[in-house]
């Protein structure tokens, strides 16, 4: 059996906000790294060892290197990287485990994997939570005041990765490009990355 061409689909939708205020910095969709999303769902599939590549999401990457501004203030978007398995964001500056069954997440209530279906639904969520607290990163300005959009901690752009056989060796999935947000001692950041696998029809072919 095959499941009929383009009746299948993979979204990515991020949510950023302030959980104490409840502002809403960044609402949008994501672009998906198709050919490494394929590698890493046919290696969770298979059950694949760590040693064997896994497969699973492991980490959030953040980044400060997709946009760019002008004197004018005037501010440019470079398009996700998708394309090519070495694909990675154009400049990480900070990355938090979110495989909440790693020793490696130190924080499993706030970083972690929720998995969310209803039964008789053709689609699936992997809803993946990860809070940046109040002293992290480490070197942060102390206000969200900040005028330097190139600042370490002013990210512009963030992906998952999966484990591709240790943490050195992580593979993109998804990217996105936004607004830059900066993050700063004076403020909590959560970032609500879902994920959603859907059929769109329960129909196949022989």
């Amino acid at each position: 059996m095959i499941i009929q061409p383009g009746l299948a689909k993979i979204e990515g939708f991020i949510k950023i906000h302030n959980p104490v205020t409840g502002e809403v910095l960044v609402d949008k969709k994501n672009a998906i790294h198709y050919e490494n999303i394929s590698y890493a769902m046919a290696q969770t599939l298979s059950n694949r060892t760590s040693a064997q590549g896994g497969g699973w999401i492991y980490s959030m990457a953040f980044g400060n290197g997709g946009s760019s501004v002008d004197p004018t203030g005037i501010i440019t978007y470079l398009p996700p990287n998708t394309i090519g398995q070495n694909a990675n964001l154009y400049n990480e500056t900070y990355a938090k485990v979110v495989d909440d069954n790693s020793a490696a997440d130190t924080d499993t209530a706030n970083n972690k994997m929720t998995v969310l279906h209803t039964s008789g639904k053709v689609y699936t969520d992997i809803l993946v939570t990860c809070l940046l607290d109040y002293g992290e990163p480490g070197g942060q300005q102390a206000f969200d005041n900040s005028t330097n959009f190139n600042g370490e901690y002013v990210f512009d752009e963030l992906g998952l990765k999966t484990w591709n056989g240790s943490a050195e060796n992580l593979r993109l999935i998804t990217h996105v490009i936004f607004h830059p947000v900066q993050k700063s001692l004076n403020r909590q950041i959560q970032i609500d990355y879902t994920i959603r696998i859907q059929t769109l029809t329960n129909l196949s072919a022989a």
